[in-house]
């Protein structure tokens, strides 16, 4: 069948990665003459390795026959000492820029600043404001890692534990509510990379009114949820990761001669030597699948109806 193409800013980095995959990108000037409405889709891009955040979101968001466009956001308060100026003023808008749209969907990335209070945070009132915006502009936000703790602190006050130790690898999951529409088609156990010195712990998740969670590891914690209404999704893993990202952040901390676990479950028999076993890649694809599935049902189809999410 034919997969409806990913509509990607004109020249995005992302998009000859992709076609090397036989994903189907289209600039927005050429997706412009098509009579379709696609889905939209804000992705707040909060880590470092942009470019490598942005491949591994839009590979993962292309694997659907429905069309979605993407617009990047980046914070306007902060200095990204890792990604070209000129990247950023290519392809990325500010809040500025698109608070008088409105999205179907919106992905919180992680980011690489649990070690600090939120408030501490330099963009910290800057994505509070998006927070607040998406409320009004979007039907439907999924939060990932940090994303995901950032947007519970703001929305219910929890707070994150620090763990005794990173919780670094791919751990084997429990699917808890199997007719859930986020994991629907899921094997009853699948895994799921995890890089993170932070928790949220599951007591404080039951304790909320109207919200589910949907799968969790005996070793990693709750990794999906998600509140009644699906407006809020929350990924405390990364089940978008590439094959080589963990193994990439681990050989850079070794070079930086800093002290770091080989990430478990990642390396056949936990040896860096041997190759990756590569085993998310499937369930990632089909959680974004559904999750685009479920926006596409749910959303209305002039986003000037849309209902703030309370």
């Amino acid at each position: 069948g034919i997969t409806a193409p990913l509509i990607i800013p004109n020249n995005l980095p992302a998009a000859s990665a992709l076609s090397q995959e036989n994903i189907i990108t289209i600039p927005y000037a050429r997706a412009i003459g098509q009579d379709i409405r696609p889905l939209r889709i804000l992705v707040v891009n909060l880590m470092p390795t942009k470019v490598a955040t942005e491949t591994q979101l839009a590979r993962v968001l292309a694997n659907s026959p429905l069309q979605v466009e993407l617009t990047l956001l980046h914070m306007d308060s902060h200095v990204s000492k890792n990604t070209d100026n000129a990247h950023l003023e290519s392809f990325y808008r500010s809040l500025p820029e698109v608070k008088d749209n409105r999205f179907d969907g919106m992905i919180v990335t992680g980011a690489p600043v649990e070690s600090l209070d939120y408030k501490d945070v330099d963009y910290w009132s800057e994505l509070e404001e998006i927070f607040e915006y998406a409320k009004e502009n979007v039907f439907s936000c999924f939060h990932i890692c940090w994303g995901a703790q950032a947007h519970l602190y703001y929305k219910h006050g929890i707070r994150k534990s620090t763990l005794e130790n990173k919780l670094f690898g791919v751990f084997q999951h429990d699917v808890i509510e199997p007719y859930n529409e986020l994991v629907r088609g899921f094997d009853e156990i699948f895994y799921a990379p995890h890089s993170r010195h932070t928790t949220i712990e599951e007591n404080e998740l039951t304790k909320l009114e109207n919200f589910k969670i949907l799968a969790k590891s005996n070793e990693a914690g709750v990794h999906l949820a998600c509140d009644n209404n699906m407006r809020c999704i929350y990924m405390f893993g990364h089940q978008e990761y590439d094959r080589e990202t963990l193994g990439l952040e681990y050989n850079r901390d070794i070079s930086k001669g800093l002290q770091i676990d080989v990430p478990k479950n990642y390396y056949l028999n936990d040896d860096p030597t041997n190759k990756v076993l590569f085993r998310w890649r499937s369930h990632a694809s089909l959680l974004f699948n559904n999750w685009l599935n479920f926006v596409y049902q749910e959303t209305p189809y002039y986003l000037s109806e849309l209902k703030p999410n309370d």
